[in-house]
């Protein structure tokens, strides 16, 4: 439904509204994309993957032990019976 203005100053109103509506979406958009630039930029992503790289290698590490530590139990076990059993 389409609005009538009833004077020229109504219409100047609205075309006054419509025009800061329109600058504070653009200010917005700019905002936003400075922000998507921040996020992307190469140090960041270099630091975030590095942070990805330590985790993933931390995680490795921790299974590895926790296997050899598993198998030196298991022999330490093993050799204990052996030498109750001689």
């Amino acid at each position: 439904m389409k609005k009538q203005y009833s004077s020229f100053s109504e219409i100047d109103e609205q075309l006054r509204i419509l025009k800061l509506k329109r600058e504070i979406d653009s200010e917005n958009i700019k905002l936003h994309l400075s922000g998507a630039k921040a996020s992307v930029s190469p140090t960041r992503l270099v630091g975030e993957a590095n942070i990805r790289l330590q985790k993933n290698l931390l995680t490795f590490a921790i299974q590895k032990l926790s296997f050899v530590s598993t198998r030196l139990r298991s022999f330490q076990m093993n050799r204990l019976i052996s030498r109750l059993l001689e």
